[in-house]
């Protein structure tokens, strides 16, 4: 009978060239994927590495944050915790396991938040709080600025030394507020209402530096939002980082990206102010004389001769009145100084009479003899002292429990330094020093 061959070649794997396969199939399927779960056996590596096991209430898979990655995360990781990660699925050949390898790491309650801001934004905006219409515009040069932020880092220090550098002599008023955590939503508002209710300030800044959307939340809080669109005084909101908004930069006047962008908008230098003044005195010298040159043109033209000389009496005369006022000026400036020369030699007078050198003399006497008095306290102190503590130190040299090794006993300690007193509180094969009058033995139990 003939043999029929079915064809079915068997293909043979070692357990590398599996393990390879099936790692070149999860890599190229799951490379970036998001997975959610609760953090659970959270380990720290001495490498920097983090390891942890993602898990729900049916399965679990293990997780592994390189050193790079995880010094880049802003939420760390923690055990407990519900998060939403991003990586992709890699196996480890020597274990034949596969495993996560995380790259970035969101709380979940990032979700709720947003929805917080969305839903908070559409209502505000519905009642006309963000529209642009409603936007005061900043004062040219204010005066006096209030700053609502906290006290302390660097926030505050940076817009100070924008201001300084910009324009020096402003008035500026710092009304300290947490700027998050618990408090610090009244504590904003009550910075706020204090420049709105005293109107000192001729522009308000709210300002507060980075962070996540947890930390930035206050200015994300309705009532903030409404004491902002409230106050008396334009708002400049300088919340975050340049890519970070809150519902107070949609209510505020204007937002700045950075707190210390904001202190840059709020006040023109004082160069650009005099070029600007310089140019408006040139172009009003230059509007003035083209009106009189065109009046001088017009009366010529009509003949009114006269007028023109009486025009150039009143100058005239009021010249001369200028220069009278100009010499009482002057006259009244000499007396001024001289009033102020005699003063001041009669003051040098006085002061030449007064020798303080006698009285620094016998002040120095006076410090001399009594520091050599309290020198002298001080020895008699500590030489009493010292009498007092010889004879303990004696003592207490005869009580120290060393002086016991010196009769040959020994003491038997652990190797985290503990005394044994019993036996039965050392394992087997525990290694344990002994310690005698001169140097120590290291031993092991057996």
């Amino acid at each position: 009978m003939e043999q029929i061959s079915l064809g079915l070649e068997r293909r043979q794997f070692s357990v590398s060239e599996l393990t390879y396969a099936i790692a070149n199939t999860l890599q190229s399927t799951f490379s970036n994927i998001w997975i959610s779960g609760e953090i659970s056996g959270l380990k720290m590596a001495s490498s920097g590495h983090c390891y942890f096991t993602l898990k729900d209430d049916e399965a679990q898979i293990r997780c592994a944050v390189w050193r790079n990655a995880y010094r880049l995360l802003r939420s760390k990781p923690q055990d407990g915790m519900l998060v939403l990660v991003r990586g992709r699925v890699e196996v480890y050949p020597p274990r034949g396991e596969y495993q996560l390898i995380v790259e970035t790491v969101e709380p979940l309650g990032l979700g709720a938040l947003q929805h917080d801001f969305d839903q908070l934004r559409k209502k505000l905006a519905a009642e006309g709080l963000f529209d642009p219409a409603t936007k005061r515009p900043l004062p040219t040069l204010p005066r006096k600025i209030g700053i609502v932020t906290s006290p302390t880092g660097a926030v505050i220090r940076d817009m100070l030394h924008v201001f300084a550098r910009r324009f020096p002599g402003l008035h500026i008023r710092i009304y300290p507020a947490l700027v998050q955590g618990q408090g610090s939503v009244e504590q904003v508002i009550d910075g706020i209402e204090y420049f709105s209710n005293t109107t000192w300030a001729d522009l308000v800044i709210v300002a507060r530096g980075g962070g996540s959307i947890e930390d930035l939340w206050t200015f994300n809080e309705e009532s903030v939002a409404r004491a902002i669109a409230n106050c008396s005084v334009p708002v400049i909101s300088a919340i975050g980082h340049e890519t970070d908004f809150t519902i107070a930069d949609f209510v505020a006047d204007l937002r700045a990206p950075t707190p210390s962008a904001a202190a840059e908008m709020a006040v023109p230098t004082k160069d650009s102010l005099l070029d600007q003044t310089n140019a408006i005195a040139r172009r009003l010298d230059q509007a003035i004389r083209f009106r009189v040159s065109q009046v001088s043109r017009r009366l010529e033209i009509q003949g009114v001769e006269r007028a023109r000389m009486l025009l150039e009496r009143r100058v005239y005369r009021y010249g001369q009145r200028v220069d009278e006022l100009e010499g009482r000026a002057a006259k009244r400036l000499d007396g001024a100084i001289t009033l102020a020369q005699r003063q001041w030699l009669s003051m040098d007078s006085q002061l030449r009479k007064l020798d303080l050198r006698l009285k620094i003399a016998q002040a120095k006497q006076r410090l001399t003899s009594l520091s050599t008095r309290q020198q002298t306290a001080v020895n008699r102190q500590l030489a009493g002292a010292q009498a007092r503590m010889n004879p303990l130190a004696a003592e207490l040299a005869q009580l120290s429990p060393l002086k016991i090794l010196d009769r040959g006993y020994s003491i038997v300690e652990t190797s985290q330094g503990h005394v044994v007193m019993d036996p039965a509180s050392v394992k087997n094969n525990e290694a344990l020093t002994v310690r005698l009058a001169k140097g120590r033995l290291p031993v092991r139990v057996s």
